[in-house]
Parts: C-alpha cells; structure tokens; sequence
C-alpha cells in the first residue's frame, strides 16, 4: 500500500456540485399540487390574543386554507428540548402571544405571492401587554410576567451548594459582564416541505435541518406516528450553526396544515421572518469573581449568569445552567467554584443553539477575568495563564463542576501562537506607541480555551458498500451542510481499501436510505461519524481478505492490498491477484453482499482547546477598531484534513470576531425587533474582515480510534475573548478597564471619555438576589455528567 492519505490536504469533493450549482435544496422542490404558505404573524411582543377572522382570507384567490391554533389542535412542544414542561409553547398562538414574530395563524395558497397576500387580511384582536426585554429587569420585583400562573419569570435555574470560593484569595477581581444576543443568520433560512401524499409513507418530510433522523423522532413523538411511517430528507442544507438542530413550531404547523388539506406544502422563511423567529444565541448576563494569591495562582471562582431564555423554555434557556456551567473553569486549575445560574423569560424571540452554545459564553467571561486579574497583580497576561493551566500530566482529570477531560496540554498553542505573532517585539511596538502618545493604541489580546464536543459521546452509524464495478458507497447517520463529511469520509474508506476518491459515493440525510443517525451538531462528525465509517471500512476488509484468500488458495493473514489496489498474496509479486469487482461478484454467487453497516461507540465527550491572539488598533479619538492580525493555534486531536480543518477555523474565525466587533441583536423597550434586516443587523462581508493566521496542534483522544475531536466550534470559541482583550488591552494606559460586547465605537468611546475624566465606568455592581431562591443543585458536581446534565 502505498503511504496514507490521512493528515494530507485533499480538495474537497462537494465543491463541484456547489460551484456549478447542481445542488438542490428543498426551495427548488416542485410537487404535483404543492400548496405554498405564509404565516401571520404577531406585530406584539406581548398581547392578549382575542377574535381571529380569517373569513376574508380564505375567500381571496388562490387560497387553499387559513388554520388557526384551533383548527390544527396541534400539541405543544419546546423543539430540540423542554427545558421547563409547565411552560408550553403552542405551534400556534393561543390566548397570548409572547415575541414580536410569534405565529398565529397559517395561510396555504397556490402560490407563495397569493398566500403572502391572503395573510395580509386576517384580522387578529390583540389587547395590548407590558413588554420586557431584559432579562435583569425580567427577575425584577413587580416585572410583567410572561406565564402569571407561575408567579415569576425564571424558566429554570440551579445554585450550588453555600460555600465561599475566595476564601483564601488575597485579590479578588469582579466583572458584571455582557454577552449579547446574536442571530445565527445562516445563508439558507428555515425552510420545509411536507407531502402527505406519499403512497409509501404516512409522511414524507423534505427539510433543511442539520439532524433529519432527529427531526423524524421529534415529529412522531409529536404527531404520534411510528418512525417506519415518516420518511425525513434534508438535501443540500445553506448553513446550520446550530439553529437548524431540531423541529420548530412552524415545521409542525406546516405538517399540520398539509395533512389537514391533503396536499403538499412548502415554507420557505424570508431573512426578516429568519431575523425574529428563528432561535437565536449567546445573551447571557455574568457576574463573575475569580480569587487569586498575590503571587497569582487561582484559588476560587464565583459565578453568578442569568441567560435569556426569550419566550419561551426551550433549548437556548438550558446553556447557562448546563453547558455555560460545564465549562466555566476552562483551562485552569481552580480548585473551588461555585456557580449559580437562572434562565430568565422576556419578550424576545427564544433562544436556540448556536455555534458553541453556552461554551463560547464561559470561555469570554472567564479569559475576560483573567486579563483584569493581570492588570490588578501587575503580571503579564500570558504568564499568569501558564502559571495556572492544568498540568499536561493530570489527565484524564474530572473537573469541580464534574466535566470529564480527556486529554489537554494547554502551553502547547499557547507558545505556538505567541511564537507565530513575535510577542516579545509586539508588547515593545505597543510601548513606543504609548510613549509617543499616539492616540490610535495597539492591543494585543490573549485567549486559550477549551471547549466540549459530542458531548456525552454515544453512539453514531456508519456504512460502506462495494458496488458490482468497484466502486464504494459510503453512509454515516451524521449530516452535512458545508463541513466537508464527503471528503474526510471518502478518505478513511480510500485510505483503507485503496479505492480512489471518485469511485466513492457519499450518502447521507435521508432516513429511507440511512436507517439511523444522531445528525450534525456539538462538532461531533468526524469523531463519531468518521470512526464508525472507518470501522466499516475496516470491516469490509476483512471480508475482502477473506474471500481474496479462498480464491487465491492462500492464507487469510497472507493476503495483502497491493499499490493497484487489489488482493494479491504477500511476498509472491508474480500471483495473480483479485479486483474489488472481483470479489464482489464471488460473494454474489454466494447470496452475499460485501458491506458493513454498523454504529460506532464513545464513551463520553472529547475537550478540544487552543489559543488565539489578536493584534488591533484602537483610535481612542472615534473608538474605530481595525483588527490588524489574528493568529489562531486550534487542537482538535489527529487531524484526517488540514485544508477541512483550516476552513472551519475560518468560518468560526468570522463569525467570533463579528461577535466581538458587530453583531447584536436589538430590541427597545417595547419588545419591537431594531434588527429585523440585513440592513440593521451587521453581519460582516469577506471585505469587512482581514486575513486569518491558523495554525494546529495535534494532541490525540483515546475515546475514538481516530483521536480526533471537533474543530466546528472552536474558533467562534476562543476569537472573541481575544479580540475583546485586544481592545481593553490597548485602552488599559487611559484607565478603561473592560468594555461590553460587542466592541462597538460607540461603546469604545463612552469607556475613553468616562475613564480620561477621572470618573470609569464601574465594572460591577451586586447580582440580583434572584439566585438565593434557586433550588440547589442535587448532589453538587459529583453528579453532573459530562454534558453539564444531572
């Protein structure tokens, strides 16, 4: 055989399709008899629901049906997760409606212009309710609430057990910190069509989402179906980042309207129905302490976060007590933690997954503690990192908040990085520009992180076949949507079988053809996907000898796989030797097939980590920022494609630093949505952006036989902090000590003149007391599981 392919930069093999537009998604779809919908939509953030007349709607033309909750009697359900069972969220609004973009009705119409008109004239009576938005003023006494049966506006929260981290601390540094609401934004929006008309299946479901074996489980557990009577198929998926993860209620409301009427329908969303409804990321409320020695090692960590669970109690509700918890000691050995978390209800659109979800929270709030520590003990940012990174050693450790590590050595990109940016040379460039009194700064920011991925392992299915020609069909149970699965999958099987890459076939998201799989998401793909399809391969090899063996008459541990990519028999180069083909059509003769399909286990989660540092300047006279470098240094174990690898720390890249510069969702007080365009949510274009430095580092898992771990989410990860630090870093000299996501000029400003006028603005002030009512967390950290769960 000749050397691996694994660990070698391979094209990827989906780009053609994409660039030469043969990819389909599920707006090109065109059924005999579709229907097209449009939903009408709440134009309050909160308001009693009285009449809906939908008599004039109905009669315009081209109208196939108007169904109201009442009509569809559909049951409710929270999408990918319920954080809080007593807080129902009706597909469609009943009595009340809770966010400006709230479904109340659907029109279904022969055409999508005809149905967009119709919902223009229902009528809906809507008595007008208080708004709240924030989610402090949300936990204040005498707050509207959004559920009045419950009596308050915390979905769910946890506390720890009473204890005092800092009691041993000689300083202590505090933050009150902001990470803002974002959308996630992806390029194709929600979009869905289901045909019940189908003479296979009870429904079949054509879908852009980034688990269709999930989707199809959440729809029967919804609709009471058996899953052998729902077929689910996501073509070409536009983009994901975690949003698209799970069933929403205008899926059901779509399936439920094309059942009712017999017919297929279509939803494709348009950007200002994706810019209000679709779940959104991040909003979290921190206020942190971090306890120190005066020789700087770490001794405690308070935490005290109420994220923003919007409207309603589902998946984005659940980070801050899970997966914001998980991960809050990140990288560092501290011993004692405490932390304490609520999920707060507003009048906004409700919070969902989103690239990280709840790990890039933890990662900003604590590298953002770490650099305020070094400023209060006069120590350089890097080195107070390293004086406290776990040991390489100690590994695999459990952590005080119960998250099993499996394998880190922090240094590693932390010395990488800073060798890649010349460290040294940039703190002296810095000092000369602060001498000289230049009023545009330079600051260079600093973050290491670690992050979780497949989180709480499980299981993933993987197949490959050998065709009649030789070619190779290959099938995992995972999902793409521009990861590149194709490619890194093609290459274990070719690796292993010396089949070429364009004789392998890839088969994904389409529960008729895959009969199980966990879907796309927590960067769990290569690690679980990749290695039950490496298994398979593995599998059929075996077979392959075997049977090359009986007809060559020799020994099974004999035959090996030549350059050509047959079977031949070890050390005899003149032997006949057999062709994929070949053996194929032997085991045919027998009535067998050569194929493996099988599911791959792991235990539990994999932690990879990095380090990034940012290089920016900061005009302290208009508060512009223009980012001058970024050099990230990512490890995500063994490394199958480096080109696959550098792309997804690309996407993270734009997407972490946009947070840390640009994006922010906006509502005023009224609970009406300020970014419900592209034109006022600031998402920035390849031309806002600048070059990426990306580098690796390889430090290989034993929980997969690949020793690979996710690398999807790690850039959004640890670029934000960095690039935050950055900015405070070069505003440290005129007293500014911290400035709130995102880093806007405006917001740059305010901090330069409050700070230059003697009077800074205050980093802190007390928590509500909302967190002494919460019910303690049961059997503290030594019950939590890998996932943040109890």
């Amino acid at each position: 055989m000749p050397g691996s392919i694994l660990g070698t930069s391979v094209r990827r093999v989906e780009d053609v399709d994409l660039i030469t537009g043969a990819n389909t998604y599920v707006t090109n779809l065109r059924l005999e008899g579709m229907g097209h919908a449009a939903f009408v939509r709440s134009p309050m953030a909160h308001a009693l629901v009285g009449s809906i007349d939908t008599s004039e709607a109905a009669a315009a033309p081209g109208v196939l049906g108007v169904f109201t909750a009442a009509d569809l009697d559909l049951p409710a359900h929270h999408g990918l997760m319920v954080l809080n069972p007593n807080l129902p969220r009706p597909p469609l609004a009943t009595d009340r409606v809770r966010f400006v973009g709230e479904a109340v009705a659907i029109v279904v119409a022969e055409s999508k212009a005809a149905a967009v008109d119709a919902a223009e004239l229902v009528e809906v009576d809507y008595d007008p309710l208080p708004a709240v938005t924030d989610i402090e003023e949300a936990l204040s006494e005498g707050a509207e609430l959004q559920f009045p049966e419950t009596g308050t506006n915390i979905a769910a929260g946890l506390r720890a057990p009473e204890s005092d981290p800092l009691a041993d601390a000689d300083v202590v540094v505090r933050a009150r910190m902001l990470n803002q609401r974002v959308a996630a934004v992806p390029l194709e929006g929600n979009a869905i069509v289901a045909d019940p008309t189908d003479s296979d299946y009870e429904l079949v479901v054509h879908v852009s989402t980034q688990m269709p074996h999930g989707f199809r489980s959440q729809l029967c557990g919804i609709l009471g179906l058996g899953e052998e009577q729902v077929r689910v198929i996501a073509p070409h998926v536009g983009g994901g980042f975690g949003a698209k993860a799970g069933m929403l209620s205008e899926h059901t409301v779509v399936i439920g309207a094309a059942r009712r009427l017999g017919l297929p329908v279509s939803w494709v969303e348009t950007r200002t129905e994706n810019l209000v409804s679709m779940p959104q990321g991040r909003a979290q409320v921190g206020y942190y302490e971090l306890g120190l020695t005066r020789d700087g090692t770490m001794v405690g960590l308070r935490a005290r976060v109420i994220g923003d669970s919007g409207a309603y109690a589902g998946f984005g509700g659940a980070l801050p007590l899970h997966m914001t918890y998980l991960m809050a000691p990140g990288v560092y050995d501290i011993r004692n933690v405490r932390y304490d978390a609520a999920a707060a209800l507003t009048n906004t659109t409700p919070m969902g997954a989103f690239r990280g979800a709840g790990r890039p929270e933890a990662a900003a709030h604590l590298e953002r503690l770490v650099d305020m520590a070094a400023v209060e003990l006069d120590m350089d940012p890097a080195e107070l990192r390293r004086k406290n990174f776990l040991d390489p050693a100690s590994f695999p450790l459990t952590t005080p908040v119960g998250a099993a590590y499996d394998v880190g050595d922090y240094d590693l990109p932390l010395r990488e990085a800073l060798r890649l940016v010349d460290y040294q040379n940039l703190r002296a460039e810095q000092k000369r520009r602060n001498d000289s009194g230049d009023p545009v700064r330079l600051g260079i920011g600093i973050s290491v992180y670690v992050e979780v991925t497949a989180g709480g392992g499980g299981s993933e299915y993987g197949s490959v076949t050998i065709n009649a020609d030789g070619t190779a069909t290959v099938s995992a149970g995972t999902s793409a949507h521009g990861q590149g699965h194709a490619t890194s999958f093609a290459m274990l099987v070719s690796d292993r079988l010396g089949i070429p890459m364009d004789k392998i076939t890839y088969v994904q998201s389409d529960t008729a053809t895959v009969p199980r799989g966990g879907g796309t998401g927590g960067s769990r793909s290569l690690q679980m996907g990749g290695t039950a399809v490496a298994a398979a391969a593995n599998d059929v090899y075996e077979q392959a000898r075997k049977r090359a063996a009986t007809i060559l008459e020799a020994a099974a541990d004999d035959i090996e796989l030549t350059d050509t990519g047959e079977f031949g028999v070890t050390g005899v180069p003149s032997s006949a030797t057999i062709t994929w083909s070949q053996l194929v059509e032997h085991a045919a003769a027998e009535g067998a097939d050569l194929a493996a399909g099988l599911d791959a286990e792991q235990a539990g989660a994999t932690f990879p980590f990095g380090a990034h540092v940012s290089v920016v300047e900061v005009d302290s006279e208009t508060g512009r920022v223009r980012p001058l470098r970024h050099v990230a240094v990512d490890d995500c174990g063994r490394i199958v494609n480096p080109l696959l690898v550098e792309g997804q720390q690309h996407g993270g890249l734009a997407q972490g630093i946009a947070q840390a510069l640009y994006e922010e969702v906006l509502f005023d007080d009224d609970g009406q949505p300020l970014t419900g365009s592209l034109a006022d949510y600031h998402i920035p274009t390849a031309a806002d952006l600048f070059s990426f430095e990306t580098s690796t580092t390889e430090t290989p898992t034993h929980m997969n036989a690949l020793g690979a771990k996710g690398i999807g989410e790690s850039a959004t990860i640890g670029s934000t902090p960095a690039v935050q630090n950055a900015i405070v870093d070069a505003l440290s000299g005129l007293g500014v000590r911290h400035v709130d996501l995102p880093c806007s000029p405006q917001r740059i400003w305010r901090a330069v003149q409050a700070a230059t006028s003697g009077s800074p603005e205050p980093t802190w002030h007390e928590p509500p007391d909302v967190f002494d009512d919460l019910p303690v967390r049961p059997g503290g950290a030594d019950e939590a599981d890998e996932t943040g769960a109890i």
